[in-house]
C-alpha cells in the first residue's frame, strides 16, 4: 500500500555532515507528520524530528541546533540534515509517516522505513 524508502546514511567523521532522504510512494491521499527517528545497539528507538504538513518541527534536545527536518508536501518527501555529527549520533535512522490511503481517507495510517545506518567515526 505504502512505502518509505531512506537514503543518505553512510560513514562521516565527526563534526561531518550528512542529509538522509525520506521518499513516499503508494496509495496516497495524504501525509500529515513525517519524522525520523533513531535506534543505536542496545537501546531503544527515539524521536530525533518531527514535521507537520505545515512546516511544525519539533527536535529532540540532542540534536537541537544541528539537525534541520524539512519536507516538500508535492513531492512526498523528508529530508533531515545533520551537521556536526558526533560519534553518539551513531545509529539506524528511521523515517515514519502518517498517511491517509485513497480508499479509506479517514484513517490514518503510521508507516515506518526500513532504515539507513549513520556511522560517525574517525
Amino acid at each position: 500500500q505504502v512505502q518509505l524508502e531512506e537514503s543518505g546514511g553512510g560513514l562521516v567523521q565527526p563534526g561531518g555532515s550528512l542529509r538522509l532522504s525520506c521518499a513516499a510512494s503508494g496509495s496516497i491521499f495524504r501525509i500529515y507528520v513525517m519524522g525520523w527517528y533513531r535506534q543505536a545497539p542496545g537501546k531503544q528507538r527515539e524521536l530525533v524530528a518531527t514535521i507537520t504538513r505545515n512546516g511544525i518541527t519539533n527536535y529532540a534536545d540532542s540534536v537541537k541546533g544541528r539537525f534541520t527536518i524539512s519536507r516538500h508536501n508535492t513531492e512526498r518527501t523528508a529530508y533531515l540534515q545533520m551537521n556536526s555529527l558526533k560519534p553518539e549520533d551513531t545509529a539506524a535512522y528511521y523515517c515514519n509517516a502518517k498517511i491517509t490511503l485513497i480508499f479509506d481517507p479517514s484513517r490514518e495510517n503510521d508507516y515506518w522505513g526500513q532504515g539507513t545506518q549513520v556511522t560517525v567515526s574517525l
